[in-house]
């Protein structure tokens, strides 16, 4: 009986790693994950036609993704156990940069950041969320540990803000 459970047990594990490996094959362009490339398609996003089809309107997902950059360089108000950043954040965020995508809890805020306004104008939310890369891109002070990941690089965190922003579009539709 014992034989059967390892027998099944080892199945199990060699499935789950399997499955791991090829969700990493299946990886977007890396040459996407720039704020240069997010912003293009933000940009060519706010021409069309937007609906959403998720739990948030669209001024909330720009407001969101607009916190997540502003943070990067003012600090995350709220943030993980340290031993949850230098383990599973540290192997979360590996796995996501490997794979070139992210996936993550579509309507889960910020922890500690301000509710989201259903009120506030796309326009608005727009100009901050566009606004908030730009400056990203011409940040050259100390960046703030991640809430979850830790200390990330400035090429790290951008790789981060732009799977974060594509990870998003998967509730946006445009045209």
């Amino acid at each position: 009986m014992k034989r059967r459970t390892l027998l099944t047990g080892m199945a199990s594990a060699g499935l789950v790693a399997t499955g791991g490996y090829l969700w990493l094959l299946d990886g977007s362009d890396p040459e996407s994950l720039t704020m240069d490339r997010a912003i293009v398609l933000l940009d060519r996003m706010m021409t069309g036609t937007v609906t959403t089809h998720g739990e948030w309107r669209l001024n909330q997902i720009l407001m969101h993704c607009a916190q997540s950059v502003e943070y990067s360089m003012t600090g995350y108000p709220l943030h993980k156990s340290d031993l949850f950043k230098n383990s599973l954040g540290k192997l979360a965020f590996s796995a996501f940069a490997k794979k070139g995508e992210m996936t993550h809890g579509l309507s889960e805020a910020i922890p500690g950041a301000p509710v989201l306004s259903q009120d506030t104008d796309v326009m608005a939310a727009y100009q901050r969320f566009r606004q908030s890369m730009v400056r990203f891109k011409q940040y050259e002070g100390e960046l703030a540990p991640h809430f979850a990941y830790g200390p990330l690089t400035k090429a790290e965190y951008e790789k981060a803000h732009a799977m974060h922003f594509y990870n998003h579009l998967q509730e946006i539709n445009f045209g």
